[in-house]
């Protein structure tokens, strides 16, 4: 069996916004949402299918329960749409995977916000990644969590770590 944190990361890769989004267009849930009164693309707004989809197991737990929620989730949702062992395999955190290999060579790493830009509802981040107050890396985002994600997965490849 695995340890607390190798499930909780895995959990955390199945249930992120990203995935969440993902998901609800593959079952169809991104059909039956409206934006602004319109049935139309809502991907500007980046939250809106995954928000859906956690209504739509919500309001399943509600009415049905936790233990039909769960089978539901289990069996039509998990086991149907995702591939457990690429999960698994697959890094999709640069960011704790460059904290915690800062920690295990007793480095000081940093995520410094150098600018912010655009619309109140499309702004833009960009991030720069010290590590021991040497600059590593900047990365760009339409958050600031993508903008960390990018700027810690150039830094794992300029400094090879996996």
């Amino acid at each position: 069996f695995r340890d607390e944190g190798f499930l909780t990361e895995i959990r955390s890769r199945i249930v992120n916004r990203e995935a969440l989004n993902r998901l609800a267009i593959k079952i169809g849930l991104s059909n039956l949402v409206e934006f602004d009164g319109k049935k139309r693309n809502a991907q500007s707004h980046k939250s809106l299918y995954g928000d859906a989809m956690e209504a739509f197991i919500g309001a399943l737990y509600l009415d049905m329960g936790f233990w039909f929620c769960q089978k539901f989730i289990v069996r039509k949702l998990i086991m149907q749409h995702y591939d457990l062992n690429e999960i698994i395999e697959t890094t999709t955190n640069f960011k704790s995977t460059i904290i915690e290999w800062c920690q295990k060579y007793n480095k000081d790493v940093t995520f410094n916000l150098m600018e912010e830009s655009g619309a109140k509802h499309k702004k833009q981040f960009k991030v720069q990644l010290s590590v021991d107050n040497r600059n590593i890396s900047e990365g760009f985002g339409f958050s600031k969590k993508k903008a960390e994600q990018d700027a810690a997965r150039k830094a794992c490849e300029l400094l090879s770590i996996q």
